[in-house]
This record gives C-alpha cells, structure tokens and sequence, in this order.
C-alpha cells in the first residue's frame, strides 16, 4: 500500500496544473455549496423565527359559530325528519372563555407546558378628525408577551414596560400611526364596538414587518382592555401557550379543545403552507448544490481520464513488473480521493469564510426592524454534506477511469511502442 500511495502521488505531481484545476473545480463547488446552504438555510431560520416568535404553540379561544343543533331538530315532532336550514346566524356565544383562570392554572401545572400568555382580542375605532380607522386593540400582560413571544423586540420607539408603567397606555402599530399622524406622548381618541370613547396615551410604536398587519394593530395592559370593555378581571378572549415539544401541538391542541371546552389552533395547522415555502427553497438550495458538485466531478473524472491514456506507458510497465489490475484501480482511485478529500477540505474553509463574510453585510430594512445583517446558517450538517458529496463525487469519477486501467494489457501497450 506504501509503494501504491507513493506511485499516487508521482503521478499526481507529474501533471500538477491539471491536479491543480481538478482541485479547485471541487473547491469552488464545495464552496458555494456551504455558502449558499448556509445562507437560505439562514434565511428560512429567519422566517420561521419572524412567525414563531410571534405565534402561540397552542391557542384556546371561543370560536364565534352557529349551534350544531337547531331548534326545530330537538323539538319531538320533527327530531326524525329531514331538516332544510338556511343562513343560520350565531346566537347565544361570546368571545369570553369561560372559568378563564380556572384553565390558567390548569396550564400552569402541566408539565408540558413551558409558559402562557392570556390576552383580550377585541375590534375598536381611533378617531382622525371626522374619519374613523378601524383597527384592532390587544390586552396583553407585557411581561409574559415579551418574555413568550418578543413582544419588546418589536417595540421600535418607546418602551414596551411602559404599558405598565403609564395607566390607559396604548403602543400603536408604526404603520397605523404613521396614518394617524400622532407620536409618543399625544393622545389618541379609541371608540370600543360597543360605542364608548376613551382617550389612550401613546407610550411606543411596534412593528412586525408586515405593512398591511402594522396598519391595523395595536397594545394596551390587559386590565386597560378590561376597562374599555366594561368587563371584570377574568374577563379573557384569548390564551396563548408555548409547550416544550412543538410537534406534539397537534395532539394537545385537540386534548385542550376537549378537556376545557374550548376551540384550539395548532401551530402546525397554521403553519402549514408556510413550512411548504421553507421546504421548496430548501430543496431549490441542496438541487443547486448538489448539482454543483456533479459538474465538478465530471471535470474530475475527464481530468483522469486523460492522465490514463497519457500514462500508458506507465501503467503497462506497472502491469508488466507484478502490479495486478486491483492495484492500478487503487492507485487512480486514490489521486480521485486525494483530489477529493484536499479540494473539499479548501472548499470546506472557504465556504466558511464566506459564509462569515455574508453573515457581516449590513441589511437593514424598515420591513424588519429585529434583522441588522444577512442571514447565515452555521449548521453542522451542512459541513458534513459538503465533506460526505465531494469525497462521493470524486469516489464515482475516480473509479470509472481506474477500472478502465486496470483493464489494459501491457503486452498490447508494449508492443505497440
């Protein structure tokens, strides 16, 4: 084995420039293969944070529907019949859960369940002059909506603490006050639903990153939203649970509904088309790469290829001295891993001072207030993909010319000399 590893690097050396090119065929294709990986898969860990962050694992509501059973299907005459209904409206239901803290403290207790955050949704009017905006007014407890969700990350003027802080306090989305023309300190005029006005002191503006989503939200303390409802202190819309296993949101979301008689939302059943994005561009990202890495291996395998018919000579004269076919392949298989192995380990390093050059860019957009510089993934298993596929792809284009090598007769090759 000594004396084929040493044969390996003669030739190797012998025609070093077309070593050389094969390397860094494989070095560049190793290279923007790491670095493009890391970059979207970055890229998609951006996305889904942007969403988790923000979204609850579990939600437990009271969904707003019309009663499964009608009235004329439980009066005895017509229980048996065939019933005809249209335009069935909601009666008898409301936003409120009920026995609210009741449930909290079940939650509390569950092992499962790493925190909740309770929450008063409700729809409400500011007041510009003559002109009424319709938005949408959130009671939170800031501490928990911070710590749960990064409430306070996306408060990009004033304090989020403030909501606390400063009694009938409201932070408007930046959008949404950009439309009322108002800042921190002023005073905004909000109409409940149910007609009652009450003026709110601005102490911050929040920003999401979505336009459309900024123009209509807005924050207050829990026990404000209570107030401007005209409800007591249980008085909950919304609790919003984050749990240890995210996969197993499905199965507790259907347990809870249950449980507490309530309508539950899943975070994969919301999610669901927004992972399909992820997965696509991740697929995009490995296709292009591995593709990269192909073409590569062809150069490999063509540079070989050539050395094969210009080392005749040598190979007969190896075949002719006791050298058996097996030990040829050996020996071009091993320049094929040399290649390999040196080119992706080059391609390795620099894909990962690329990567880290990428990571510095400065990228700032008013659309994503958390983000300063570009996305990059420094995933172990994007290294070991890279390392496994250039030591695969030269393996397979070493291999077709060393079996063709180990082919040749020496007496032909001889002979014809």
């Amino acid at each position: 084995m000594k004396l084929i590893v040493s044969i390996a690097h003669a030739l190797l050396f012998a025609r070093w420039r077309q070593t050389l090119v094969a390397a860094i065929g494989v070095t560049f294709s190793i290279t923007m293969f790491v670095a493009l990986l890391g970059f979207m898969t970055g890229l998609n860990d951006m996305m889904d944070s942007l969403f988790l962050n923000r979204t609850p694992h579990i939600r437990l509501y009271n969904e707003i529907k019309p009663a499964t059973l009608q009235p004329i299907q439980q009066a005895p005459p017509y229980r048996n019949g065939y019933h005809f209904i249209h335009s069935v409206k909601a009666s008898g239901s409301r936003q409120e859960l009920y026995n609210s803290l009741a449930i909290m403290e079940a939650l509390r207790i569950d092992p499962r369940v790493t925190g909740i955050a309770p929450k008063i949704t409700m729809q409400a009017f500011f007041n510009d002059g003559a002109i009424d905006i319709a938005a949408s007014v959130n009671g939170i407890q800031e501490q928990q909506e911070s710590t749960l969700f990064h409430f306070a990350e996306y408060v990009v003027k004033g304090e989020a603490a403030a909501l606390v802080k400063v009694p009938n306090s409201i932070i408007l989305g930046k959008a949404l006050a950009e439309n009322l023309l108002v800042d921190i300190g002023e005073v905004v005029q909000l109409t409940t639903a149910g007609g009652e006005r009450f003026p709110l002191k601005i102490v911050g503006f929040w920003q999401s990153g979505i336009q459309d989503f900024d123009k209509v939200q807005s924050f207050t303390s829990l026990a404000t939203a209570q107030k401007l409802l005209g409800k007591t202190a249980s008085y909950i819309t919304d609790i919003q649970i984050k749990i240890k296993d995210i996969d197993a949101a499905p199965a507790m979301a259907r347990e809870y509904a249950t449980l507490f008689n309530t309508s539950a939302q899943d975070l994969q059943t919301l999610n669901a088309e927004f992972e399909t994005g992820s997965f696509i561009r991740s697929l995009i990202s490995y296709a292009v790469g591995i593709t990269l890495l192909i073409v590569s291996g062809f150069g490999i395998y063509n540079i070989l290829n050539m050395m094969i018919y210009e080392k005749m000579d040598s190979i007969a004269i190896l075949k002719a001295t006791g050298f058996a076919g097996r030990d040829v392949k050996k020996v071009f298989i091993y320049i094929a891993m040399s290649i390999g192995f040196w080119g992706g380990l080059a391609g390795l390093i620099l894909g990962w001072l690329l990567s880290l050059g990428i990571d510095q860019l400065p990228f700032e957009t008013t659309s994503l207030p958390t983000i300063t510089t570009y996305p990059v993934s420094y995933d172990p298993l994007i290294y070991t993909i890279g390392a496994v596929f250039s030591l695969l792809s030269t393996y397979i284009a070493g291999w077709l010319p060393s079996r063709k090598a180990s082919k040749i007769d020496p007496v032909i090759i001889i002979r014809g000399k």
